[in-house]
């Protein structure tokens, strides 16, 4: 009897001991390895990181080498933690989620970035690293980095020198536009014409003064009712080539659109300068990608500067306080918006873009919840996730403030804040390029799409 008990015990405890080796080696396998920066961090750095941390670069520090980044460990885990760093601001959960552009990381990079800190951020075993990629040209256009080859033609504003304190300076000097016949752009970048200058350049405008080409003039949106022009929309109608602001990359327009360009024509810049604490010397330069010769695409882009405020030219922001504003933009036709950009001033804090439809629906396009003011960035929406509007849609921009010493770059919290082109004022708009078409044309790529969100779907059923 006794001896029965033991076997029956010993087999009992057998089978649990397997049952906890088994679970033993399930954690063990389940347990990430320690990350390295060889091995796992220089891949990331390299494909998110290293166009602008790397020597000679607009990046404070270079992150190319073990030896530069580590130092700066704890600061990476906060940005990247925070979404901060790649800046990419774009809220991930509302809102068009696919874009051309994405410099993003994905949740299990920035996991993995985590790990590594939290680890003591350890070198690895330097054979583990990726080959070095090489390292850019000084002040390198956005556009060639991204792999769309070298412009087809750059025009460059007169520089400007700012003394080491100054008043902010409105330069809005002319450029030639060299060109023998018309051309069409497919691309187009704007870019501080030196690296030092980009401490001084809060954004450059560059607008179109036109030579007999009245279609590339808007007037497809409107800020007020039927008759004399508001103040917005004549800022509207005035065609802009591009706008850059700090942050900012390039505009890439859709396939078989684009902006003309025709001889005779001159880009009149409109550059907003402040002082940095060093005399400073510089200015804009405009880097075009054309399409091929005889390539005419079948569509015009337009470049609007939807606002964020309901009346121009008023914004009330009390010292030490949140505030908010809202504005409306009716699009008088049907409408593709291609891009979004938020653009603030010190005191941003969020913005937000909604569409409401004829029908009283609404749509949520893009929110950013967490501006940053020294990247403005540029989301460039997929092709088939660009919303698509009917006419009569009305387009509100929400604008929400920072006055207070919870914001990073809020000079002085106890300063009342109204608007104004100064640093120091504050404004709000999303600049978003659009094209517009037909009831026909509307209606076919509404068709195109829902075939192709249907194709998807039964791909997908399929699948399961």
């Amino acid at each position: 009897m006794v001896g029965r008990e033991l076997v029956r015990g010993l087999q009992v405890g057998l089978v649990a001991m397997g049952a906890l080796a088994g679970t033993a080696s399930v954690s063990a396998a389940q347990t990430p390895t320690t990350a390295t920066f060889s091995k796992d961090i220089a891949p990331i750095f390299q494909a998110r990181c290293q166009a602008c941390h790397q020597p000679n670069s607009i990046a404070p520090m270079s992150l190319i080498t073990y030896k530069e980044a580590r130092p700066w460990a704890r600061s990476i885990k906060d940005r990247v933690m925070r979404r901060q760093m790649p800046p990419w601001h774009i809220d991930r959960s509302v809102g068009v989620q696919h874009f051309k552009n994405d410099m993003s990381l994905s949740d299990a990079q920035i996991e993995t970035i985590v790990r590594w800190v939290d680890a003591g951020a350890p070198e690895g075993d330097p054979r583990d690293l990726p080959p070095p990629k090489k390292l850019l040209a000084e002040n390198l256009w956005q556009g060639v980095m991204d792999g769309f080859g070298e412009p087809d033609l750059v025009i460059k504003s007169p520089d400007y020198t700012m003394p080491a304190k100054h008043q902010d300076v409105w330069f809005r000097p002319m450029s030639d536009i060299p060109i023998s016949e018309p051309r069409w752009v497919k691309m187009v970048e704007i870019r501080p014409s030196n690296l030092a200058s980009r401490k001084i350049l809060h954004h450059s405008i560059a607008y179109l003064v036109l030579n007999n080409d009245p279609d590339a003039v808007n007037t497809g949106t409107a800020n007020g009712p039927t008759g004399p022009l508001t103040r917005e929309d004549l800022v509207n109608r005035r065609p802009q080539l591009m706008e850059w602001a700090i942050g900012k990359g390039y505009d890439l327009f859709r396939a078989d659109t684009g902006k003309l360009i025709v001889p005779g024509e001159k880009i009149s810049w409109d550059q907003h300068l402040h002082a940095a604490g060093e005399e400073i010397s510089g200015g804009s330069e405009i880097a075009l990608w054309f399409y091929p010769k005889g390539q005419e695409p079948k569509k015009r882009s337009y470049l609007i500067g939807f606002t964020g405020l309901r009346t121009r030219g008023f914004v009330d922001i009390p010292p030490n306080s949140l505030a908010h504003t809202e504005g409306f933009t009716v699009l008088k036709e049907n409408t593709l918006i291609t891009n979004f950009q938020p653009h603030f001033h010190l005191r941003g804090k969020a913005m937000r873009v909604e569409a409401i439809k004829p029908d009283g629906s609404r749509q949520v396009i893009s929110y950013v919840g967490d501006f940053n003011f020294n990247w403005m960035t540029n989301y460039i929406y997929e092709d088939d996730a660009a919303p698509l509007l009917p006419k009569g849609t009305v387009i509100q921009v929400s604008a929400w403030y920072d006055n207070t010493k919870n914001n990073p770059f809020n000079p002085d919290p106890d300063q009342w804040v109204g608007y104004g082109d100064r640093t120091v004022d504050e404004m709000a708009h999303a600049w978003m390029n659009v094209v517009y078409f037909t009831d026909d044309e509307y209606n076919a790529l509404l068709a195109e799409r829902k075939a192709k969100s249907s194709t998807t779907t039964v791909e997908r059923n399929n699948q399961q």
